[in-house]
Parts: structure tokens; C-alpha cells; sequence
């Protein structure tokens, strides 16, 4: 096979080109030869490499040596790279968690043992994370761990005006903690349009910051723009409880996140046996930021172009005015999103820390 004696050369310290050419040069030598043995291949590599850089001999290819994870009545091969991303979890950066990964890989490959359970090998995670990070990374880790072995669901919200990057946020944290549902308001408001009329509910055939302007206007009411989005956004919320019920319902995790996840028109009591709902809302300080954003999301999206957000920037930063407030009166958390690998990390460690919190109540609290 060329591509191995390419390999065996250039471990001796032969160039790419010239092992390339050599081995080029061989295999047209031996061309057509039933059988070759290692020595006429060292021979030949030498004659046309004209130098004795050639290895006394091409060693057989060596498979990787396969380590089987056991536990829970099934097993699985280990791997470096999903296990790197199950790390995420404990809100390190992924460089670290993949060095992390592999100094776990070695000491098991060390160890020569064909199999690792489960437990073991989380607690090798443990240690290694102390020692990379500290003790509240690897309780981090455990938390979400014990979670995803537990029978009910964890249900993320993220709130947050147009062009705050909840999207974006809520993808890259799903990709960290290996969640593989992710709902948008967008899409429930979609689908209630096709359902109701604009004639019957007109508030949810516009965007969230133009709402007002079909709705009719109450005396002695809110401002305008605040009223109208809160008509949109307590319509939609119907759908919102809905995916949330069936997430309970199948326990599975998800992320639902969208401008009309509003706090305090989601009953989230109602979930408390059901599920660990986790209420966070993003918010933008710098008004800067919305302008690039919505210049990056034009590009992905045609059909929403930069200057229709622009335009009604005033009614977006009301809205999340609004918002802030509610987060305030309801006591939800609220993730200033100015840096994107800082808004994840810190997602994360907000979700993590609370799964903790909340197994530490139950422990202490049996009943």
C-alpha cells in the first residue's frame, strides 16, 4: 500500500514530495509481481530514494486498540472526541476539555484494560477536571451528568428582544449539552397564523416590535409598543406551554427560545414535579450590537433585511426594556450578552449550578 510506505518514510524524516515520489516509483517497479516481500520493497525504496533513509523494514498497519464503556446494561466504544463534548458540560472551554479527553484516553490506553465502566470513567472526568479547572467544574460536570440519568427533563428558556442572539446561544449551549431538541417562538407563532386569521387574532401576523400597530390601542393603557407585543406574545404562549407539556410529557430536553418566552405569562409552578425548568432572558446593552447582528442575520436570511430591524430599533430596545423589568419583578436571571463564548459558558454554568442546587434540596429533603 502506498499510503503506508509514504507514512514509514516520512517518519524518518523524508519530505512529503519526495516519499510520495518514491513510493510512486515502486509501486510502478513491482507492478504486476503475485508476490513482494518486505525486504524488495526496502530495496527498492533505497534504489530510488538514492540515499539510506529507507526503514529496514515497513511495519503492518496497527488498529487503534478499542476500549469498550459498560454500564447501565449497554456498552459502547470510547471516544476521545464525543467524550471531549460531554465535558462541555462543566462550562470549560472546549480546548480544554478535549486536553482533558485525551489525558483520559492515555491513562486508559496506559491501563491496557479492553473495557472502563461508566462510574470509572467519570470519575477519572472528575479528577481530571480538578485538577484542569477546579472542584466546582467538576461538580458542574456531575450535575448534568446525573441529570441526563434522571426521569424528568430539563427545559431551557431563553427570552430576549429581536437581535439579541438567542438563537445563536441556544445552539451552540443545545451542541454543548448534547441537547437535540431547540424550539423558536417564531415557529409556534407560524404555525398559530396559519391557524387563526389575521381578522380573528391580528397581533401574531406581524413581528413583535410592530404589533402596536394593529392592535388596537387601550385608554389609559401601556405604551403602545409595549401593549401590542404583549398581546402577540401572550397569544404565542399558549403554543410555549403546549411544547412544554410534551417535552414533560416524553422527558426529553429541550431549549425553547424566542422574543415571546415573556417572563411571568408561563406559569412555571405548574412544571415544578414535571420537569427542571431553567428561566434565563439574554439582553444587549450596546446598541452597536444590534446593528451588527442584524447585518450577519440579513446574510443568512434574505427575505430579513438589516434596514426593517434598523428602522424600528426604538421599539426593539423598549420592548427589551420591558423585559428587563419583568426579569427583575419575577426574579429571573439575565445574561448580558456581550461577548458570544462568554454568554455560553455562562448559560451553562447558570443551568449546571442549578441542577446541582436543586439535587442537593432533594437529597436533603426526601419527602
Amino acid at each position: 500500500m502506498r499510503g503506508i510506505m509514504v507514512h514509514s518514510l516520512m517518519s524518518r524524516g523524508v519530505s512529503f514530495d519526495d516519499a510520495y515520489r518514491v513510493a510512486n516509483a515502486v509501486r510502478e517497479k513491482i507492478r504486476g509481481r503475485g508476490v513482494v516481500t518486505p525486504k524488495d520493497l526496502v530495496q527498492a525504496a533505497r534504489e530510488f530514494l538514492g540515499a539510506p533513509e529507507a526503514p529496514e523494514e515497513f511495519p503492518p498497519v496497527r488498529q487503534p486498540q478499542l476500549i469498550l464503556v459498560t454500564g447501565a446494561g449497554k456498552e459502547a466504544p470510547f471516544s476521545k472526541g464525543l467524550f471531549s463534548q460531554s465535558l462541555l458540560a462543566a462550562a470549560i472551554e472546549p480546548s480544554d476539555a478535549f486536553d482533558v479527553a485525551r489525558e483520559i484516553e492515555r491513562e486508559l490506553l496506559r491501563r491496557g484494560a479492553p473495557e472502563v465502566a461508566r462510574s470509572e470513567l467519570r470519575r477519572l472526568a472528575v479528577e481530571a477536571l480538578e485538577r484542569k479547572a477546579d472542584e466546582r467544574a467538576a461538580q458542574r460536570y456531575l450535575a448534568w451528568r446525573r441529570h441526563r440519568d434522571a426521569e424528568k427533563p430539563m427545559i431551557l428558556l431563553l427570552g430576549g428582544a429581536a437581535g439579541v442572539g438567542k438563537t445563536s446561544l441556544a445552539y451552540e449551549v443545545a451542541y454543548r449539552l448534547e441537547i437535540h431538541r431547540i424550539v423558536s417562538t417564531d415557529a409556534i407563532r407560524q404555525v398559530m397564523r396559519i391557524m387563526l386569521s389575521p381578522d380573528l387574532v391580528p397581533a401574531i401576523h406581524t413581528s413583535s416590535y410592530s404589533a402596536h400597530r394593529v392592535v388596537a390601542e387601550r385608554a389609559g393603557g401601556e405604551d403602545p409598543v409595549v401593549e401590542g407585543f404583549r398581546a402577540q406574545a401572550t397569544t404565542v404562549s399558549v403554543g410555549v406551554r403546549a411544547m412544554m407539556d410534551r417535552a414533560a410529557a416524553e422527558n426529553t430536553s429541550m431549549i425553547l427560545e424566542g422574543v415571546s418566552v415573556v417572563p411571568g405569562l408561563i406559569d412555571l409552578e405548574r412544571y415544578a414535579e414535571l420537569a427542571h425548568v431553567i428561566f434565563l432572558l439574554v439582553a444587549s446593552l450596546d446598541e452597536g450590537a444590534f446593528t451588527t447582528r442584524f447585518s450577519a442575520r440579513a446574510k443568512n436570511a434574505a427575505r430579513r433585511p438589516p434596514h426593517r430591524y434598523l428602522e424600528n430599533l426604538d421599539s426593539i430596545l423598549k420592548i427589551q426594556d420591558y423585559l428587563l423589568e419583568l426579569a427583575e419583578a419575577e426574579g429571573i436571571p439575565i445574561v448580558v450578552n456581550s461577548r458570544f463564548d462568554t454568554s455560553v459558558t455562562s448559560i451553562i454554568r447558570h443551568v449546571t449550578e442549578t441542577l446541582r442546587k436543586r439535587s442537593e434540596l432533594d437529597a436533603a429533603d426526601p419527602a
